[in-house]
């Protein structure tokens, strides 16, 4: 029924495992460390077609210095920490609230409820593109932040629901009887001591839900256009030149435009193991 343990395994299945790992970690990695070696890499080297090699001349301060100061990439860094942070909140807000209350309250149709949060995240993209363009230009919110905003706050808070509706049901409902019959209002029980209780899974939810929006690129695409609003995913590929591409430029670029999902990972990490094993033990 579970998983035999590696130790368990036969002797050949062992060794086919150990010796299978490495190649399948350098496989996965390789992309990663092409971009990371092409962003060092100096315009001549790769002018010469020279891509796969260790580079001879290091241009890290050279590449990532024009990548900041001859693009608009601060710019477009800026539009995403200003599309990113609020619909970050706003989603974990939104969920966290209806969550607790499709957790805690018993009513008519909750179940209903509960999938109708869910099922708006199984539409196809290609579906609501046209649609969520066209909402976008009448309502004057085409090619601001505001559009990607509201659209992540929505396209994320029926993800977030289920995910945190889950983690509020394994919290002890005597607690909330408990604070109930003390005389404390829902807001108060809501606010201090459930948001507590779950401070793992927000964290968890926080950094899953910053890398989905921040790392956007077709929404961004369809409801921007030019650099006014334009986040950093749209910012890179804009790098590309008509005729010739500055690769190293654009490596340079991408390494930069994936530094604060990663960072934040390393930063919550404890808090984001946490979250995701909540409630995956007893006793």
């Amino acid at each position: 029924m579970y998983p035999l343990p590696v130790e368990h395994w036969k002797p050949w299945s062992r060794a086919l495992y150990k010796a299978s790992l490495p190649v399948a970690l350098f496989v996965w990695l390789l992309p990663m460390l092409a971009v990371l070696i092409t962003s060092i890499r100096s315009s001549d080297e790769l002018s010469q077609g020279d891509y796969w090699t260790w580079p001879k001349h290091f241009a890290l301060i050279d590449n990532y210095g024009a990548a900041l100061t001859q693009t608009p990439m601060l710019h477009y860094f800026a539009n995403s920490m200003l599309i990113t942070v609020p619909s970050v909140l706003g989603a974990i807000l939104l969920a966290s609230m209806a969550g607790f209350a499709l957790a805690t309250y018993r009513f008519r149709g909750n179940i209903v409820v509960l999938f109708t949060f869910v099922a708006g995240n199984f539409v196809p993209v290609q579906i609501l593109m046209i649609p969520v363009r066209d909402m976008a230009l009448k309502v004057g919110l085409f090619n601001t932040v505001w559009a990607l905003i509201i659209f992540h706050v929505a396209f994320q808070t029926g993800f977030c629901t289920l995910f945190l509706r889950n983690f509020i049901k394994q919290l002890p409902f005597e607690l909330i009887e408990a604070a109930r019959v003390e005389g404390a209002s829902e807001w108060t029980i809501y606010a201090r001591i459930v948001l507590p209780l779950i401070r793992p899974a927000l964290a968890a939810l926080g950094i899953l839900v910053f890398t989905f929006v921040w790392n956007d690129y077709f929404w961004a695409l369809c409801l921007t256009q030019g650099d006014d609003a334009a986040p950093i995913t749209v910012g890179v590929a804009a790098l590309k030149g008509q005729w010739t591409t500055a690769w190293n430029l654009v490596a340079a670029g991408s390494v930069l435009a994936a530094l604060p999902s990663v960072l934040m990972f390393f930063a919550m990490q404890k808090h984001f193991v946490a979250g995701l094993t909540f409630g995956a033990s007893k006793g």
